[in-house]
């Protein structure tokens, strides 16, 4: 099959990917989005929604409509917007609530970093299509309140999490896997990625800076530069809680920093990130499986291998696959996407209900969690989708 003819089917999945949570996830009910659809379709219209899934469904309806122009993502991305600035964002501490309950109140009041970062990724994506000020105007608060607050003045980079007036908070974890330690890998990628964005449509040269600090705290501290992998927990003085390697956030990793670096305009860390680029996918190449899946997570420690097959790294091996081809012009990696994309097709997107499945285990039998909920979000996907039609046009 040509890659013309993949990246026709990449977009016709893209559109499928949108009809869905287009059709299936607006809460007619409470307003907003449902909080959760389980692996049956069932939908919970009880269930907690939290930001990280508003802000990522705000940005993926903003970038769609820039691809599609469709009135209807404009309306979607609109009501993500309004959802955030009513509901979700805390106007006397100007930060944002963890989670909602299902009438619109707040749930979980904890700032955490992960979730700010988000929605100024979902916000700045949405000013780049309205022209909303208001949007911006929330972005570059939401940007002081994390610089403010949550960086590290003593030792650089950023602290996990907060109560809702700014006070420290004892569990610091995104989730109930997580280290509960106060500085995470996790969180710096995508505080960067949303500076980033912010910086696409707010020239302003502190926001730049922060950028390039964060680029070079994450050279210094996460990047191994013995394996390639990402070192994940670590405290508030650098020093690293050794956990999993995690090869969805490895090729994440791999080319969403070279974007950022190239967004900052520091030539240093372009040169930088695209040399990192290329070892960091080769690193993650070890948790291919044969059938062109990545596995999900590997233990060095105890040398065990997480044996499941999760939605999200397939779609960001996608990217970080084709840059790599992209920067080496090695056709080894257009064919690793090549199967992964046969692969997925086969086992991962859900071709009768629309959507993708949570993973398969490694028998092949589905992981039978959320189809959309407080993880399950539609932007890992179709980012992925956008970026292959953008890389392979």
């Amino acid at each position: 099959m040509s890659y013309q003819n993949i990246s026709s089917e990449i977009e016709a999945e893209l559109h499928n990917i949108l009809n869905y949570w287009s059709k299936n996830t607006l809460d007619e009910k409470n307003g907003g989005f449902i909080g959760e659809i389980d692996f049956n379709g069932n939908k919970n219209f009880g269930a907690e929604k939290g930001s990280v899934l508003y802000g990522r469904i705000l940005w993926t309806f903003s970038a769609a409509y820039s691809f599609t122009n469709s009135p209807k993502h404009f309306q979607i991305s609109e009501r993500a917007f309004n959802e955030i600035k009513e509901k979700f964002y805390n106007s006397h501490t100007k930060g944002i609530y963890w989670s909602i309950n299902a009438d619109g109140s707040p749930k979980d009041t904890k700032n955490q970093i992960y979730a700010l970062s988000f929605v100024i990724y979902g916000l700045s994506e949405f000013y780049k299509i309205s022209k909303n000020q208001q949007a911006l105007d929330l972005a570059t608060e939401i940007f002081h309140s994390i610089q403010d607050h949550a960086y590290d003045p003593v030792s650089g980079g950023y602290f996990e999490a907060f109560t809702s007036d700014w006070k420290p908070i004892e569990d610091m974890r995104l989730s109930e896997k997580d280290a509960n330690q106060k500085k995470t890998m996790n969180t710096h990628l995508h505080i960067v990625e949303a500076y980033a964005n912010l910086y696409l449509v707010w020239q302003n040269e502190d926001l730049r800076q922060s950028i390039i600090e964060i680029l070079k705290i994450i050279d210094q501290y996460f990047i191994d530069k013995d394996t390639w992998h990402l070192k994940l927990f670590f405290d508030e003085n650098w020093n690293e809680r050794k956990d999993v390697v995690s090869y969805g956030h490895d090729i994440e990793a791999a080319w969403l920093l070279l974007w950022c670096a190239e967004i900052s305009n520091d030539e240093v860390l372009v040169k930088k990130y695209r040399d990192y680029a290329v070892k960091i996918t080769n690193a993650t190449l070890e948790g291919l499986d044969a059938d062109g899946g990545l596995w999900y997570e590997y233990d060095p420690q105890k040398n065990f291998l997480i044996a499941e097959k999760h939605w999200w790294p397939q779609a960001e091996l996608w990217i970080g696959c084709v840059n790599a081809y992209q920067i080496t012009g090695d056709e080894k990696y257009l064919e690793i996407f090549r199967k992964n994309w046969e692969f997925t097709k086969s086992h991962i997107i859900d071709g009768k209900n629309g959507e993708w499945f949570w993973g398969i285990n490694a028998d092949y039998s589905k992981i039978r969690k959320d189809k959309a909920g407080f993880w399950k979000c539609p932007y890992h996907n179709s980012r992925a989708c956008l970026e292959i039609i953008s890389r392979l046009s």
